[in-house]
């Protein structure tokens, strides 16, 4: 037996200290999932910070839109006519997106909800979120990440939690 521990001892000394290709390979598999986990928790908090500043944007636009309805009696024809006072884009770098309901033509481009309802009685105000893209109703797969302004300012928020 002392022979065999000897031998297993001087075996150890001559490799010295150091990392198996095994050990290395594992260390770098747990730091690849380590990196994933992270990465991915970043991003979704890089997203509702956008979200959330959309939403504040969206604030800021409907009380310049009062602001414009109480000098002039009346909700403007688009944002341009607040150019100035709001913010121009949103996170995404799109447009924010204004429809004057009491002057639109029929009522296919009013923002719908679930049931086909008008969000809105006064104007339509929203983003159109991470994609760029929507549709009238919020059911919409483009609609679903919109931030939104819904029954007349009560709420502001992404489509897929109205």
């Amino acid at each position: 037996m002392g022979l065999y521990l000897r031998m297993a001892v001087e075996s150890m000394r001559r490799k010295g200290p150091g990392f198996t290709l095994v050990e290395l390979l594992l260390a770098i598999v747990i730091l690849g999932i380590l990196l994933t986990i992270a990465i991915s928790s970043y991003e979704d908090y890089i997203e509702r910070s956008r979200v959330a500043r959309a939403m504040s944007d969206i604030r800021v636009i409907e009380l310049a839109i009062e602001r414009f309805f109480i000098d002039k009696s009346n909700y403007p024809e688009s944002l341009d006519e607040l150019a100035g006072q709001i913010p121009a884009v949103d996170p995404w770098e799109n447009p924010y997106q204004y429809l004057n309901i009491a002057t639109t033509k029929g009522k296919g481009q009013v923002r719908k909800d679930h049931n086909l309802v008008p969000l809105n009685s006064d104007y339509d105000l929203y983003s159109l979120g991470k994609d760029g893209a929507s549709l009238p109703p919020l059911t919409a797969k483009a609609s679903r990440d919109d931030v939104v302004r819904a029954n007349n300012g009560r709420f502001i928020g992404l489509a897929s939690k109205y």
